[in-house]
């Protein structure tokens, strides 16, 4: 296929498996990662949750703020906000054409990402803390 005239491929991109913007993989990748990721961490923020449902809030307050949980929670909150970053862009790059208003949405995306992370992290840890 990289020796056929009709493929926009080189032979080095055809080997690496990089399409013509070379950066499609990564995301794709990313992607994945971190879908395998959330998937176990998925699981243990629903469990950690369940125990605390009849507990009283100070009960449940000293058992998030434990290592293990506080650990969990924030691996959980990067990766889906990570996630979520690169699904986003990828909707972006997808469906808007307007290079100002792409450009505009990639930065929107961006610096909510960012203001929802740092307001998550910043929770857990008050609660880890406190």
């Amino acid at each position: 296929m990289a020796n056929d005239q009709r493929s926009l491929k080189t032979a080095t991109n055809h080997i690496q498996f990089l399409g013509t913007a070379r950066s499609g993989t990564r995301a794709a990748w990313a992607m994945h990662v971190t879908s395998a990721v959330l998937i176990p961490l998925s699981i243990a923020f629903v469990f950690i949750l369940v125990t605390l449902v009849h507990k009283d809030y100070a009960l449940a307050h000293a058992e998030l703020g434990g290592a293990l949980p506080t650990i969990l929670f924030l691996l959980f909150v990067s990766a889906s906000i990570y996630h979520m970053k690169i699904g986003m862009q990828s909707v972006i790059d997808d469906y808007i054409h307007d290079t100002h208003l792409k450009s505009w949405a990639l930065v929107a995306n961006l610096f909510f990402c960012a203001v929802v992370g740092f307001a998550s992290v910043y929770a857990l840890l008050k609660i880890s803390f406190a």
